[in-house]
């Protein structure tokens, strides 16, 4: 029953957000606020794009936890989340791939952040602490594995 009740709320909001573009007037703000400094204030160092992409590749993965779903999640916040990585100067492939890969990774966090994750709680083989304390673990391993040793390799292939 729990499972049930949480996953209704969250699907509405999900769905309310979606319905009032929240994304969409995040982005909008971030722009406006990009526009109104100076052209010179615009350019962003080498130095700064990767900790800023970091930063944002961190946001976009553990703000699946506000989401009922990853495909709520991917169409209200991929495009948005890839234009400020794009804009901070990230290369695009880089970004675009990266965006991608956490858009799957990030569904092991909770017990509703794909399909068949209420089945498999709904057992109650698995509680919820134990659920979120795992999820937070494999999300963390998640980054660790795929920006650290995978960004090494993108380097290595050019990627980046």
């Amino acid at each position: 029953m729990h499972a049930k009740v949480a996953i209704i709320a969250l699907a509405k909001i999900s769905y309310q957000a979606k319905r009032l573009a929240v994304a969409a007037a995040w982005l909008r703000g971030v722009m406006a606020s990009a526009t109104l400094s100076s052209p010179s204030s615009l350019a962003i160092s080498s130095a700064e794009t990767m900790p800023g992409f970091l930063a944002l590749s961190l946001i976009y993965f553990y703000s699946h936890y506000l989401f009922a779903s990853v495909t709520a999640h991917v169409s209200a916040m991929y495009a948005p989340f890839l234009a400020v990585a794009l804009a901070l100067g990230t290369p695009p492939l880089l970004a675009a791939l990266v965006l991608g890969f956490f858009s799957a990774l990030f569904s092991s966090l909770t017990h509703y952040g794909i399909a068949p994750a209420p089945i498999f709680f709904g057992t109650g083989y698995v509680s919820l602490q134990t659920w979120w304390k795992v999820g937070a673990i494999l999300g963390a391993v998640h980054i660790l594995i795929w920006l650290g040793v995978g960004g090494l390799w993108w380097k290595l292939l050019g990627y980046w």
